[in-house]
């Protein structure tokens, strides 16, 4: 069954312009990105050959209406439930069994999106790439984005024929909490905590500078233009000259900058997953609040 939306336009300084028009590698480029490649535009997916098309939502919100092609990964599929630490990912192994059920290889491109500005969207993206896949996007602007072309959606439940998916893990990609700790030391570094304002004050990691993950999108959930982005983590002290390390709450909002920042090509970017899940239970760190 496919749900037929209606096209519509948007004014762009004061001109009726189609969506469609507007968005796609082109204007990624224009956009001035250094890996503009890391999103990907509506237009892209219309041909889907060769390409994997995730969905990042629930199977409930998926069943409601999807992008056609899409297949559906829950949110939390990579997340161990067994875990002490909330939002740690399961093993590789388990991963690499869950991606071939997706169809992903290393040789097609994979593009990923869900409805709350590339939230969860953006996880998968860090971790494909911590996994060694060389070819990952993020839908920018979601589901909204692609409401807005006008092109339909569908309730058929897509599959894609299992692979093997052999991982090749990047550690460039990825820290721990020792290496948050040795980062302090080196001047060079910047440690960023993309949680809301409100979480910082309430506990965090001294050395911390506090830029909510939710700055890195305009007013239409998509990221800002790269000049915009750029003098955003500035204000802040943050550079393409620096290691940056950042963490969130369990992993999920500390993706969505590391895809701002990729898409910067800042050459030293990680991830602390395990994030304050992690620190804040640990009666051994140093932590500290306001």
């Amino acid at each position: 069954m496919t749900i037929q939306l209606t096209r519509r336009g948007f004014g762009l300084l004061g001109l009726s312009t189609p969506f469609l028009t507007l968005t796609g590698t082109g204007l990624a480029a224009t956009h001035g990105y250094v890996n503009p490649d890391l999103l990907a535009a509506p237009q892209e997916l219309a041909d889907r050959s060769g390409l994997v098309l995730v969905d990042v939502r629930k199977a409930e919100e998926y069943a409601g209406g999807h992008i056609p092609g899409a297949v559906q990964l829950d949110p939390d599929a990579v997340a161990s439930g067994h875990s002490p630490v909330t939002g740690a990912l399961k093993q590789i192994s388990e991963i690499e069994r869950l991606l071939g059920g997706l169809g992903i290889t290393a040789t097609k491109r994979v593009v990923f999106y869900d409805d709350r500005g590339g939230f969860h969207a953006a996880r998968m993206l860090w971790l494909l790439e911590y996994l060694g896949h060389r070819n990952v996007a993020v839908l920018n602007g979601g589901l909204k984005a692609w409401r807005e072309t006008g092109l339909a959606l569908s309730t058929e439940t897509a599959t894609n024929p299992a692979t093997i998916f052999a991982s090749a893990s990047s550690p460039r990609r990825i820290a721990t909490a020792e290496d948050v700790l040795e980062q302090h030391l080196e001047p060079e570094s910047v440690l960023i905590d993309v949680r809301p304002e409100k979480l910082y004050s309430e506990g965090h990691i001294p050395w911390a500078v506090n830029i909510p993950w939710a700055g890195n999108l305009d007013r239409n959930a998509r990221f800002l233009a790269a000049p915009d982005l750029r003098a955003h983590f500035a204000e802040f002290g943050v550079s393409e000259d620096r290691k940056i390390i950042m963490h969130c709450q369990t992993g999920l909002a500390s993706s969505h900058s590391y895809v701002a920042l990729r898409l910067l090509g800042f050459p030293r970017v990680q991830v602390y997953h395990r994030s304050w899940a992690e620190w804040g239970n640990d009666p051994d760190l140093p932590k500290a609040t306001g």
